[in-house]
């Protein structure tokens, strides 16, 4: 499983433009809209010098990048739009968690966005996606090619409900919302294999169970480690409106933002109450485990307490001694097999009255 290291990441220099992620196969492509509330222009495969030609700052622009492996083409973009080398490096440098700054004029909020693996249930897939925005101008960079801004598009192309109307402000609310969407996906898929687990943990008694709780742990730490500087940098936006810190913020907007945040709260409760029920699915597995291992327990004590006094008789007439009373008598041996008898019968019938078992 791909995970996201928070406290010790990969050390890049800043000025040293390296991708740390894993997609090095994807090479990078660019999207461009242009728009308002009138038109839209949409260009595919955009090269670095036709975007800063045919972006136009009076409209609102989007440009969208899939795949940071071209280093090139993700530095000619910062110096075309002056970007501060800091921004580009923690572009580039995945490992690094949530992150909202504003440099030089630019917001700069980095995410990781989670989906459950399709290929592999007990993983998830982990893509950092950033965003940079400045008068007019928003540009996302994803880690590989995705359909998470689909939706999004469709909605400018038809000039569906007020996203044209708006700035490229609302437009990164979309797009943010459509991330934490996919939290709430992820959680739902992996909410599905708790309940099983629960299930399975009252009946099962093969430690496998303890490894895919120990994995949907793992996950749920991840994704609440993602959330949790989310919901930190959604709280900013949210109460600095009345300093206008973010000039590119519209103040209209930051209600929007003040949404996102509510939805960051409430997939760390889903995933607190989530995690409890991880704990509870631990400890029916070993309840379970220990009330067979005390039914075993009781019932090896009940043959040991059978077999004790038996053992004491059997014992007792196997001493090497001359003179022995029981001996000679002839019906001696089918006595004390009779006695034998009724003493385990009697034992028995007083575990049984004492519900011993």
């Amino acid at each position: 499983m791909r995970k996201i290291s928070y406290k010790k990441g990969r050390k890049v220099s800043v000025s040293n433009f390296e991708y740390t992620g894993v997609y090095t196969d994807k090479g990078s492509d660019m999207q461009l809209f242009v728009y308002n509330e009138d038109k839209v222009v949409e260009e595919q495969h955009v090269a670095v010098k036709k975007f800063m030609t045919t972006k136009d700052l009076a409209l609102n622009n989007w440009l969208n990048i899939h795949g940071l492996n071209d280093v090139e083409v993700i530095k000619s973009l910062a110096e075309a739009l002056e970007l501060n080398t800091i921004i580009v490096s923690d572009i580039l440098n995945i490992s690094r968690g949530t992150r909202l700054d504003e440099l030089d004029d630019t917001l700069f909020f980095s995410i990781k966005s989670i989906l459950p693996n399709d290929s592999d249930d007990k993983t998830i897939l982990i893509e950092q996606i950033s965003f940079l925005l400045q008068d007019n101008l928003i540009v996302s960079f994803q880690e590989k090619r995705g359909d998470f801004f689909t939706h999004i598009r469709e909605r400018l192309r038809e000039n569906t409900g007020i996203v044209r109307k708006k700035g490229v402000d609302y437009l990164l609310y979309l797009m943010l919302d459509s991330i934490i969407e996919n939290f709430y996906i992820t959680i739902e898929n992996k909410e599905n294999d708790i309940e099983g687990l629960l299930l399975a943990s009252k009946t099962a008694d093969s430690p496998i169970i303890m490894q895919d709780i120990e994995n949907l742990r793992e996950i749920f730490h991840i994704l609440k480690r993602a959330i949790v500087p989310l919901r930190d940098a959604l709280f900013t936006i949210k109460t600095i409106k009345e300093d206008d810190d973010f000039n590119c913020i519209e103040t209209s907007n930051y209600i929007f933002f003040g949404r996102l945040h509510q939805k960051a709260l409430e997939l760390l409760e889903q995933i607190d109450y989530d995690m409890k029920n991880l704990d509870s699915a631990s400890n029916f597995f070993y309840t379970a485990q220990n009330h067979k291992m005390n039914e075993v327990m009781k019932t090896l004590t009940v043959i040991s307490s059978v077999f004790l006094p038996l053992t004491f008789i059997v014992g007792l007439y196997g001493m090497n001694f001359k003179y022995i009373p029981e001996l000679n008598y002839k019906y001696g041996y089918f006595i004390t097999l009779g006695v034998m008898f009724i003493l385990v019968l009697l034992m028995l019938y007083y575990f049984k009255k004492k519900r011993w078992f």
